[in-house]
């Protein structure tokens, strides 16, 4: 009975989620490269976004402190402290160069192929596509194996 209410909580969240990026806007890469463009025709709009998202985020986080355990799991799953290295940094800034030229970041992406945008196939699959030669080349070796996902802790 628990799975289907963790199945729910994860539609609702989902749901929520890309009400959100339509109704401020965020799915339309030209407004998302506005913000970017800091010397030319700013668009601070994504500033709003991004805070209101800080926000939910650290009453999530406040939330987390106050209850012995998550309602719908038996523990929390939450990140080691882990380094900052060349790999974080070298994957940080190809993200960040690909979100600045395509627009798009993988959740708006996805909402935009849900919302019928075809012309974002291009973009999903090339994302795809870059997971994939990550996860089967570039990921340590005890990392990919078997029985266990990638990168899994």
């Amino acid at each position: 009975m628990m799975n289907i209410y963790r199945i729910l909580a994860a539609l609702g969240a989902g749901t929520l989620f890309g009400f959100g990026l339509a109704l401020s806007g965020m799915m339309d890469p030209v407004r998302v490269r506005g913000f970017l463009d800091i010397s030319g025709d700013w668009d601070p709009s994504l500033a709003f976004v991004l805070g209101g998202a800080v926000s939910v985020s650290a009453l999530g986080v406040l939330l987390s402190r106050w209850l012995p355990e998550p309602l719908l799991d038996d523990s929390y799953h939450l990140p080691g402290r882990g380094r900052v290295d060349r790999r974080l940094l070298l994957g940080s800034a190809i993200f960040g160069i690909g979100w600045g030229i395509g627009g798009l970041c993988p959740g708006p992406a996805i909402a935009n192929l849900g919302a019928g945008y075809t012309d974002i196939l291009f973009f999903v699959v090339a994302m795809l596509l870059g997971m994939f030669v990550h996860d089967r080349f570039f990921q340590p070796r005890q990392a990919r194996a078997p029985g266990g996902r990638a990168g899994a802790r």
